[in-house]
């Protein structure tokens, strides 16, 4: 099934995000299950937030995901949604 991560910062989290990239974009990587995935930005042009589609089992799977990802376990999101996905454009 294909779910749609989306999460975003905590205020001021910035600091966070930039320490935590490498080990995000290597967990993104290493896990095989990131179809697309990209920031959210702010009126500066700031990431403030993470979009993430998953292609897992099930939504306990993507749930587990999302708890293993370095930016999650830093602390870095306020809030997490998660939401099946359906593509209907583009690739």
């Amino acid at each position: 099934m294909i779910f749609a991560l989306m999460a975003w910062d905590k205020e001021g989290a910035l600091p966070i995000r930039m320490e935590n990239r490498p080990d995000h974009l290597a967990y993104l990587e290493s896990t095989g299950v990131v179809q697309k995935a990209g920031p959210f930005l702010d009126a500066d042009g700031q990431p403030c937030g993470s979009l993430i589609v998953l292609d897992v089992a099930d939504m306990a799977a993507a749930q587990a995901w999302a708890d293993n990802d370095p930016y999650a376990k830093a602390g870095l999101f306020a809030n997490v949604q998660i939401t099946a996905w359906k593509q209907v454009m583009g690739t």
